[in-house]
């Protein structure tokens, strides 16, 4: 089963969230219907900025651990890379 790491943003240069996952299309439906209490409820963020896909768990969570020690330029400089726009990706596979 794949794991995902996933950006969430309250809006374009915003604030951030960084999660891990088994399933992101229901992680990222759970945060936007708000059925998740905590940051990303009370800061509404729910647009999922960008993702990777892992082959395991361990491998999502080092990386997690490792985007959540970056500076907040080199993840601005990451989400810009393949999404300059800040498009909800999750508009692709959810349906919000």
């Amino acid at each position: 089963m794949c794991s995902y790491v996933y950006l969430l943003a309250s809006s374009k240069n915003g604030t951030l969230y960084i999660g891990v996952t088994n399933d992101l299309v229901r992680r990222i439906d759970e945060h936007k219907l708000g059925l998740i209490d905590g940051f990303t409820k009370k800061y509404k963020v729910h647009a999922l900025v960008y993702f990777e896909e892992f082959p395991d768990p361990t491998s999502a969570i080092a990386r997690e651990k490792q985007l959540k020690n970056w500076k907040r330029s080199w993840k601005l400089a990451l989400i810009e890379k393949d999404n300059p726009s800040w498009r909800d990706l999750s508009l692709d596979f959810s349906g919000f």
